[in-house]
């Protein structure tokens, strides 16, 4: 079977290790194949290619973390990071702040042997409470005279989690701390939430959720939304209209200010910043839709809301009151079984 564009692809890397990956992405970088698996489910048709072992990711696809590191710590942390994180090595507070306004940063990593006076403590504290919602992580490699009190200052600063990476499993360790995004939790809670609210609802019903809510995913219209679904979007608008369900344009907008709600939480990042992240076209596009969603400006919007308090409004308003609608709705499939269902409640 030739590989299409179109077929959503999972990449195995390191093992059981993978990443998600479009076949545009494979098409595009000439990725070597040893093998092609399929797999055969109804909705949608899922292709699995099984990489040459010596294949990496493409780097704009791995996670980005900052670091403020040694020169000789450098290397190792990319070697330990490779195929997991792509890591923006920097010499400054100042620069790592700039890539955490800038960029989709998920960790920041500072060494030890960086934190040697106080204003270093001074501007690690700085990273902490300006961006509480991204980890900061103190890594240690070697042992020196100054070391504890450099540590202390550390905690002090705020920096709650260290690595030692003076033993072989230290690095295992380092990849499960900065693989650990806390700006995406939102979604995984959302998701949880909402496995609980449409409980035996049809696999298709719920893959239009996990997609809205999907990390690391960049839906942002319902065209591109249409198209992970594999769905015309005036077939998906029409399924919702008829089954009396407020628009899949809604609930991809309100899911995506749960998102900005809870990016929001980091008092580091400006209105610019936030829209710039979620990938608006401006911060005015990011207002003009904030105000007419929710009838408030952005930086009203920014007090008002964390990130659980937009899903709560965004279950109150789009799942609570059609929960029973949504438990019978299958907007991906043909046969369309919720109308069915209503014919015969009506006949």
């Amino acid at each position: 079977m030739t590989l299409r564009r179109d077929y959503p692809i999972t990449l195995f890397l390191h093992g059981n290790k993978y990443s998600a990956i479009s076949a545009d992405d494979i098409l595009t970088a000439g990725f070597k194949c040893t093998g092609v698996l399929f797999r055969l489910a109804f909705w949608p048709p899922l292709l699995r290619v099984r990489m040459h072992p010596l294949v990496r990711t493409p780097s704009r696809l791995l996670t980005p973390v900052a670091t403020m590191l040694m020169p000789a710590e450098r290397s190792r942390v990319d070697a330990a990071g490779e195929g997991f994180y792509r890591t923006v090595h920097r010499d400054s507070i100042d620069d790592v702040i700039g890539d955490l306004r800038a960029q989709r940063v998920s960790a920041v990593l500072l060494s030890v042997s960086r934190c040697g006076g106080e204003n270093d403590a001074m501007g690690f504290g700085r990273i902490v409470r300006e961006f509480p919602r991204i980890p900061a992580v103190a890594l240690l490699t070697h042992f020196e005279a100054g070391t504890p009190r450099a540590v202390l200052s550390l905690g002090h600063s705020g920096v709650r989690a260290l690595v030692d990476v003076r033993q072989p499993n230290g690095w295992k360790e380092l990849r499960d701390v900065l693989m650990h995004d806390r700006t995406r939790d939102i979604e995984k809670i959302a998701l949880a939430q909402l496995s609980l609210d449409l409980a035996g609802a049809p696999d298709d019903c719920w893959k239009f959720f996990e997609t809205i809510f999907q990390p690391g995913l960049r839906t942002c219209t319902i065209r591109t939304l249409s198209t992970d679904l594999r769905v015309v979007p005036s077939t998906l608008m029409s399924r919702f209209f008829r089954a009396h369900l407020p628009a899949p344009k809604r609930y991809l907008a309100m899911a995506r200010l749960t998102h900005a709600a809870r990016v929001f939480e980091n008092p580091g990042l400006s209105v610019a910043n936030v829209a710039n992240h979620l990938e608006y076209s401006s911060p005015q596009s990011f207002g003009r839709h904030v105000r007419t969603l929710l009838s408030i400006t952005a930086l009203e919007f920014r007090q008002r809301y964390d990130g659980e308090g937009m899903l709560h409004r965004f279950r109150e308003e789009l799942i609570l009151p059609f929960v029973t609608t949504l438990r019978s709705f299958s907007p991906l499939t043909e046969g369309l079984r919720w109308l069915a269902g209503t014919s015969n409640s009506r006949g």
